[in-house]
């Protein structure tokens, strides 16, 4: 972060188990991400469930994190979460000063995805939710709004979390529903949609 940067404005990515959120990260940052990635192996077999996600080789054992500069005052922080149960211990402590989150999920494995939403809405986290596409069943937004109880004033996109364009656009997304969540009160920070284009 250059010396006049003086606003470091942090958003977390979370989900189920292999949805694609060291990916989202990795395509988005301007910097090379850190990454907490380990080779799984077969006694992990025993606790991570991966059903759906059998070709993955790797997963994140801490978080993934990522930088975009925004202008020469604002930096945007980006956490991706773990996505193992296991690890839900860190969540608490990645959405601590969080500005907001993007749910990021697997049409193939919805289910996946309630924990994020219910630990975000317990923190009072404003988030949005981005369906990766895995080249599963199709499902209308709709249907997944009705699978998942999503507030409709919560914001459904599609996004694939390997593309730099679409990962950005999933940040636009969140960025002005915060704005619209922040309208009338004091903000934490003016993010300008056009710096993350």
């Amino acid at each position: 972060m250059g010396a006049s940067a003086d606003n470091g404005l942090k958003i977390v990515v979370v989900g189920g188990f292999g949805v694609g959120k060291t990916t989202l990260v990795r395509s988005v940052s301007e910097i090379r991400p850190l990454s907490t990635e380990e080779t799984m192996t077969q006694a992990g077999e025993s606790v991570d469930d991966v059903t759906g996600v059998r070709g993955k080789t790797a997963t994140t054992v801490a978080f993934d994190f990522g930088r975009i500069t925004l202008d020469a005052r604002n930096v945007l922080y980006l956490f991706g979460a773990p996505g193992q149960e296991r690890f839900w211990f860190l969540w608490d402590r990645l959405f601590s000063g969080t500005l907001g989150a993007v749910v990021l999920l697997d049409t193939r494995r919805i289910d996946d995805s309630w924990y994020a939403i219910d630990r975000l809405e317990q923190h009072g986290t404003p988030f949005i939710v981005a369906c990766n596409d895995f080249g599963g069943p199709v499902h209308s937004h709709a249907e997944i709004r009705e699978a998942l109880d999503l507030d409709p004033q919560v914001p459904l996109v599609d996004c694939d979390a390997r593309s730099r364009q679409s990962g950005k656009q999933v940040l636009i997304t969140l960025v002005e529903h915060l704005k619209s969540q922040y309208a009338g009160q004091a903000a934490p920070a003016a993010l300008p949609r056009q710096e993350l284009v």
